[in-house]
């Protein structure tokens, strides 16, 4: 892959003349054309041919053949960029895509909320506490979590400290997903530590004994498929910051095609999807797999210029939409959309997102969300799919591999006065690992029922 300097300017000039959404304000324009201008001579994070290769992937997911699993962080944040934080959230995922694999039989799709998702859209420019106001908190590529003048002032070196952040991740995760952590028959290992205290854990270690049966049987049987000791992870973010997606985008040296080599699969919010706007102008350009994020405002004739927008060949795998209605939208909203778009004969990768839709905030201040909601909206996600016949592709979902205390409910129940005991994340509440769980075994259920 190498860099193609005219058609780098070519990209930004494209998106540079259109209204751009949630950018920071950044105070010197010189310091961050020169960070941009270094990020543009760096390395690759991910490869043409892995993209392409996660796109095939998504093309089976969009013709119903496999199921897509999605799941991090709200927001990254640089002090966490460790091997325990990366691996109990690898674990996570992992664990959950062998309930989906075992418990529902469907191939599983594995991408990563992840090595890129250190920004995050707001829905108020400004912040006030005790009367003083100052500028959100937008991630840490952005401005600090501290709620001072001098750490809310937008730095564009905290783009380059996000490249790095991304780099140790990814090489972290690769480390891991390729040298022995994530084989299947790992799957007690992936548990010793929890099986004890929680009942999903118990659970999944009943599931686990099953899978080692299965597995001893087909090793006693002579197969022992490669596929087993390793497997394919992708990570993904939301392309928020064009600026630095911009940079990152390079030409591929085979095919000539452009890709934003940022990450594998990249999002556009459901504030930033305008349709004569920058992001969706950025993402037509590029060869990965795109995702957009569908709130219930979203209409039919929306989807289907979105299509001819960012899927004009009609490609599957090259589009997911991204379904974040709310569990009291879902079943009134969705139905329409499908069938327009189905009609249409577009092959888009249906994957529902039940967090962002079901946020509120409890007595306490802090921002929460029911685990019995995100259930719902996923059960109504289903049920549409189910009563229309089409296939329901996946979920994206916030998650962490700690035992936070950030939405209520669950197996092991989190009460609204439990908040404060863990409530660690910078934006968004992300479901625990043992939440997590919970919602692969239903989600199993619901993909055999």
């Amino acid at each position: 892959m190498t860099v193609n300097a005219d058609s780098s300017t070519s990209i930004a000039t494209s998106w540079r003349d259109l209204p751009a959404a949630q950018q920071p304000d950044y105070p010197d324009l010189e310091a961050l054309r020169a960070v941009t201008t270094d990020l543009a001579t760096y390395p690759p994070l991910v490869f043409a041919g892995e993209c392409d290769q996660l796109r095939a992937q998504v093309g089976a997911v969009a013709r119903g053949e496999a199921f897509l699993l999605q799941g991090g962080d709200c927001a990254e944040a640089f002090d966490q960029v460790s091997a325990d934080q990366i691996r109990a959230k690898l674990k996570t995922l992992l664990q959950m895509s062998a309930v989906l694999t075992y418990a529902a039989a469907v191939p599983v799709v594995k991408v990563g909320r992840i090595a890129g998702q250190y920004s995050k859209p707001r829905s108020k420019p400004t912040e006030t506490r005790d009367g003083v106001t100052l500028p959100s908190y937008r991630g840490d590529s952005v401005n600090g979590p501290e709620f001072t003048a001098e750490a809310r002032v937008p730095d564009p070196e905290r783009l380059r400290r996000m490249y790095h952040a991304s780099a140790s991740t990814l090489n972290l995760v690769r480390g891991f997903t390729t040298g022995g952590y994530a084989d299947l028959r790992q799957v007690h290992a992936w548990n010793q530590d929890f099986v004890r205290t929680s009942a999903s854990g118990q659970r999944y270690e009943a599931l686990a004994r099953e899978i080692d049966n299965a597995l001893n049987f087909m090793k006693a049987c002579g197969a022992d498929p490669a596929e087993f000791h390793s497997v394919e992870f992708y990570a993904s973010h939301e392309a928020l910051l064009l600026d630095y997606e911009a940079a990152l985008t390079r030409v591929d040296s085979r095919s000539g095609a452009l890709y934003d080599v940022s990450g594998h699969m990249v999002w556009i919010g459901e504030r930033t999807r305008q349709l004569d706007g920058a992001h969706i102008a950025f993402a037509a350009n590029i060869r990965n797999p795109i995702g957009v994020k569908l709130g219930p405002t979203t209409s039919p004739d929306e989807a289907l210029a979105l299509i001819d927008r960012l899927d004009p060949e009609r490609e599957p795998g090259r589009l997911t939409f991204i379904t974040r209605m709310g569990a009291d939208k879902i079943r009134d909203r969705l139905p329409a959309l499908v069938e327009r778009v189905t009609a249409s004969g577009a092959q888009v990768a249906w994957v529902c997102d039940p967090m962002h839709g079901n946020t509120f905030e409890a007595a306490s201040g802090h921002k929460t969300r029911r685990f019995d909601d995100v259930l719902d909206e996923v059960k109504g996600f289903f049920e549409v799919h189910k009563g229309l016949g089409t296939h329901p592709g996946g979920i994206h979902v916030e998650l962490t591999g700690d035992d936070v205390t950030e939405c209520v409910g669950g197996g092991d129940e989190i009460f609204v006065h439990d908040l404060h005991q863990r409530y660690e994340t910078a934006c968004d509440p992300r479901l625990n690992r043992s939440q997590s769980l919970d919602l692969a075994f239903l989600v199993a259920e619901m993909y055999r029922g």
